[in-house]
Parts: C-alpha cells; structure tokens; sequence
C-alpha cells in the first residue's frame, strides 16, 4: 500500500469527520492593483513569467527525434527541438538572417530548421549550417549567425524553459522535493489524448481558482463536485510550488474500516501546482489533466492549455467513451464554470466595490501562491498584508 497516499487519506477523512481543513495562520488582503495595475502586471510578467522557469511543454510533445514545437509565449517567439541526441533544446523562432519566422505555430517532425525567406537553415542546435546562394551572398562566421538560445531544462516529463536570453536555472534547485513529487506521476509514459487553448480571464484570477476547494460545491455542482468534498483541502508545500489534496465524497466508506482494507488512492484527489503556471489533476485514476496558464496581453486575459492524458490509449469503444467524458468533464468544468465566474470577478475589478480581496484561513494554497509572487517581486514595495511566515495545521 502506498504510504504517502494512505497519510494524505488519513489526513483527508480526519478533516470529513471533522468537518475542518487545512488552515493558514491568519486571513490575507490583497490589494486590487495585484489584479489590475497595468505598470505592476508587467513588472510581474518580467520578473515571474519571463526569469523563472516556466512549465512550457510536455515532453510527450516532443515525442522523437526531430520533434519540434512552435509557440508564442508571452511575446517571446519560443522554438523547442528535440535532437538527434533525444535532448530538448529551446530557442528563438527567428531567422538570424533577416528575422522571418522559422517555423509556424505547431508541431511537427524536421530534420532540420529552414527559413521560409531565404533558405537559411539550421541543425537541431540552431547552429547555422546553409545558406541559399552562400557564394553570392558574402562572407560571414557562421558560429556568428546561429539562432537565438534559451535555456531548457526537461525534468519529470516536463520541459522548462527561462524567456529570457543569457538567464540560466538549476531545475533540481527550482523544483526542490517537489521535483520527487512529480517524478511519481510518470508523465513520460502517458498517452496523449487532446491538446486544446482556452480563453480565460485574468493570470490571477485564473490561479486562484486552481488552488482551492471552497468553491467546488456551488461552482461545480454538476460536474468535479458530484465527487468532491467542499472546503476540505490538505496542503504540502514546496516553497512556491504545492500538493493540493481534496477528500472525495467517498471518504465517507472509510469511516469504520480497518486500514489494512483501505484502497486510499480511490478516495482522494491530487493536485500537483507548479509554480506559476502550471497545474496536473489526477481526477479519476488512469485519466490526467494537465493545465499551463499563460497570461495575456493584458492583466485581464489568459490562455490555458488544457491536455488531457490517458494512462494508455483508448482503443475500445467503452474507453473512448470514458476517455470522451472525462474530457468533456474537464472541459466544462473549467471552460464553462471556472471561467465563467473568472470573467464575472474581471469585470467587476474596476466597478469600485472593492478595494482588496480577502483570503480566508481556508485557502491557504491561494494565500501561499500570492505570497510567493510578493517574495520574487519583493513584498515591501507591494504593501500585501501577510502574516510573516504561513503555517499549516496538519
């Protein structure tokens, strides 16, 4: 039997019988410019989103040799690449001859990298390594002329990647024990079903309502809070990364039954949240939903990509059709009830009702999430009202 998830169950029916949950020490306030100042979203955007690792794909998108991914990312013009060496490398998707795109948006398999202009090419390194009509053109370095590289590191299924030039990470240091915790979802070895963006409202409204479980009655009563128990949360912290544990209804059947009997992965739902952008679900056993939040243009808008993973692929009609509703689940609960109260609390940030947010004592993930944003920011100059270290009761 699984020790970690028979503690997380143990933990999680303390809190149904109780009626409780995991707790932060004190309330937080939140001033409304965290959500809507235009000068601090791109500070924010500068410091977390674009010097920090950021979750920016699943290794299973770049399946093979030759693999390639192309994508905007905040701006940036992000090229991913697996070479011949099966290694990820990250760089810019730009021609270094006259700038054209190198590859449009989306995936696919290339031996190598060519422009669209004039033929400039490039290896899986982004080393410049042709050039069209090289003996009319005029004499250049080529090591001067490679593509533009950022660092990237893949750990644990993931592929990480720093959006600004010359900046470099440790993965192992940015993910600390929460690097273990991931390596137990086996990423790597899942089916890819379906890949899709959605539009949501605002970075932080969108993450807030990732980390916590306050509203799953009310919000997702047709869909994830048939199975869920509202506000009952366990919490582990990695620095600024999280496990979320919620109960599921079924906790009630443990009531009374010798431990030895438990089967406690059935009845609890984990939720990996990788600071900043990314959240995994594993909602319903062999099914995994993986979430990327990319803020926008604007402190008002996102785009989520939303991945949903299959223990192995579906090949009868029974495990399509569960496959199909637990993505349609996912879809709705997200797309339909997540943001759509999301867009509602966007369009009243500038109505005047209120000049901060207030977070309870039980949503300590969201107070954890936002503490840590004022720590990388540094808190001083953004006047959060946070008690100095948060604790959790266990």
């Amino acid at each position: 039997m699984n020790s970690v998830f028979m503690g997380l169950a143990e933990r999680a029916l303390e809190h149904f019988g109780n009626k409780t949950t995991d707790q932060a020490e004190s309330t937080m306030e939140i001033p409304l410019a965290a959500y809507r100042d235009l000068d601090r979203y791109a500070d924010e955007i500068e410091r977390i989103f674009k010097q920090l690792p950021l979750a920016a794909a699943l290794s299973l998108e770049l399946p093979s040799a030759g693999s390639y991914r192309a994508m905007n990312l905040l701006g940036v013009p992000l090229l991913l690449v697996r070479g011949e060496d099966m290694q990820v490398r990250a760089m810019l998707n730009v021609c270094s001859h006259r700038g054209a795109q190198l590859c449009k948006i989306g995936a696919g398999t290339q031996k190598m990298i060519t422009c669209p202009y004039h033929a400039w090419s490039y290896d899986d390194r982004g080393d410049l390594i042709g050039r069209y009509g090289a003996n009319t053109f005029g004499d250049i370095d080529a090591a001067d002329y490679g593509l533009t590289r950022l660092h990237c590191e893949e750990k644990a299924g993931i592929i990480w990647v720093c959006l600004t030039a010359g900046k470099v990470f440790d993965i192992d240091t940015w993910l600390g024990d929460f690097g273990d915790e991931l390596n137990t979802l086996d990423l790597d070895n899942w089916h890819m079903y379906d890949q899709r963006d959605i539009a949501g409202p605002g970075w932080k409204v969108t993450m807030d309502g990732y980390l916590e479980a306050y509203h799953h009655q009310l919000v997702h009563r047709e869909t994830v809070g048939k199975y869920t128990v509202g506000n009952l949360l366990v919490l582990d912290t990695y620095g600024p990364h999280q496990r979320l544990t919620f109960g599921r209804k079924s906790l009630r059947e443990l009531i009374g039954q010798p431990a030895d009997q438990w089967q406690p992965e059935e009845h609890i739902r984990l939720i990996h949240s990788g600071f900043p952008n990314l959240s995994i679900s594993g909602i319903l056993g062999d099914h995994c939903l993986v979430s990327q939040v990319f803020p926008g243009d604007t402190p008002a808008t996102t785009i989520t990509r939303q991945t949903v993973l299959v223990a192995n692929k579906p090949e009868t009609p029974d495990q399509v059709a569960a496959t199909e509703a637990f993505s349609a689940l996912t879809l709705k609960a997200v797309q339909e009830e997540d943001y759509g109260i999301g867009f509602s609390i966007q369009a009243g940030l500038d109505s005047a009702a209120n000049d901060h947010f207030l977070l309870g004592r039980n949503e300590p993930a969201v107070q954890n999430y936002h503490t840590w944003i004022a720590k990388f920011m540094d808190s001083k100059s953004y006047e959060m009202k946070r008690p100095e270290h948060l604790s959790y009761k266990k």
